[in-house]
């Protein structure tokens, strides 16, 4: 078997039972990536970039969770740039059925195995 991809996920943190559910797709044996994310509940520090900065440059892609709180987060926010500094692959998944808000150059689809194993094998 191929070495594991190693997959960001940025989002919001209002959105946080969402990444729990995402993150526990990359568990089954059989998976071939792992998910990594950099989740505060503090303010975030000085050195938080670059810790963040680290591991998206360490991952193979960024997998964005979309949802109406996408909007208002500076963190989520600058994650994609990072991404997009780093050159990263990024694809971005709704976060909710009954959710299809848009994040500029973040071309988003609907949340299934087959859209993120696509995804994770374009990697």
């Amino acid at each position: 078997m191929a070495d594991k991809k190693i997959v960001f996920i940025a989002f919001a943190i209002e959105d946080e039972r969402q990444r729990d559910f995402l993150k526990g797709q990359s568990l089954h044996p059989h998976q071939p990536f792992e998910f990594i994310d950099m989740s505060v509940k503090e303010p975030y520090d000085i050195g938080w970039k670059d810790k963040v900065r680290t591991r998206i440059k360490r991952s193979d892609g960024v997998i964005v969770l979309v949802s109406k709180n996408s909007k208002d987060s500076t963190g989520q926010k600058w994650e994609i740039e990072c991404a997009k500094e780093e050159g990263k692959k990024i694809k971005g998944i709704w976060a909710y059925k009954d959710d299809r808000t848009a994040i500029a150059d973040v071309t988003t689809v609907e949340w299934s195995d087959t859209n993120i194993n696509a995804f994770v094998d374009s990697l």
